[in-house]
């Protein structure tokens, strides 16, 4: 399993009844049917550019392979494909995609965490085209009757080769939806935070590396994700309150990925903590067979 901490903000009681009371439109939203459906092909090409993005795949640490049509897709790696593509005047004032997100004030959106499982019988394969179907699995207000609401949106995303009766990756993704805090706009970053529960030398095995803003760039690029909090670091500090720019929630999940691939590790469950920032502090693998 791959689960991500994350931030919370406070709003002050009074203000949030006023705002989320009797909320009809936030109320709809939950009770509609949500359905995506997305196909993309496994082009060698954009294959390769995500191995140059990585630093397990780039023939820095181990000489670079070349992507093969046929080979089975790297574990995780459908995390890079399968993105929307909507007009840029249809994006969110944050760059992000409109899909599956709540009304206003919900207007914060991070990568809470989540769970992929693959069929070993069916893999992806490089070449090959295929459909990833999402639909919402549950949403979950927490924190509303404390003045910290937010929501907890899963999506199910099942993903399917053309021509084949079996999913190959059935994929379980969560959203958490956060309001603007009041004050929070222009305010400062946040003080840093420690990881805890870090694992300590010895352990088994280890990957470290530091993403850079080109390493966001490339990435953000790659899954067409406009999310200012990846590529503007004065838009991270003034509009979320953080000290950096964020490390996207897939490229943390294709980390862990792919750290334990790199080491030979297999029939393992990861834990990420918390602490992707750009300058790679607090990114910790902790698997746990």
């Amino acid at each position: 399993m791959l689960s991500l901490k994350v931030s919370r903000c406070s709003l002050p009681l009074r203000s949030l009844h006023r705002h989320l009371s009797n909320d009809a439109a936030l109320d709809e939203w939950i009770a509609s049917p949500k359905q995506l459906i997305m196909r993309d092909t496994f082009h060698r090409e954009r294959v390769s550019d995500l191995y140059i993005t990585l630093p397990t795949r780039d023939g820095t640490r181990r000489q670079w392979t070349e992507p093969e049509d046929g080979a089975p897709l790297g574990y995780g790696h459908h995390l890079a494909f399968f993105h929307p593509r909507n007009a840029e005047p249809n994006l969110r004032k944050d760059g992000t995609d409109a899909e599956f997100c709540p009304p206003e004030p919900f207007t914060r959106r991070m990568w809470a965490g989540g769970k992929i499982t693959w069929n070993a019988r069916k893999p992806l394969l490089i070449g090959r085209a295929a459909t990833a179907t999402s639909t919402v699995g549950s949403i979950e207000k927490k924190g509303f009757e404390k003045g910290s609401p937010m929501l907890f949106v899963t999506q199910k995303i099942a993903v399917k080769m053309d021509e084949e009766m079996e999913n190959s990756v059935e994929e379980e993704r969560v959203h958490v939806y956060l309001p603007i805090a009041a004050g929070s706009r222009n305010s400062g970053a946040q003080t840093s935070r420690k990881v805890k529960d870090a694992p300590i030398s010895p352990h088994d095995f280890s990957f470290s590396y530091t993403p850079t803003p080109t390493t966001l760039f490339r990435f953000s690029a790659l899954t067409f994700n406009g999310h200012h909090i990846h590529l503007d670091k004065e838009y991270a500090r003034s509009e979320e309150g953080y000290p950096e720019r964020l490390v996207h929630g897939p490229l943390t999940a294709l980390m862990l990925l792919e750290s334990l691939t790199f080491n030979g590790k297999k029939g393992v469950q990861v834990k990420s903590l918390l602490g992707r920032r750009e300058d790679g502090e607090g990114m910790v693998c902790k698997p746990r067979c």
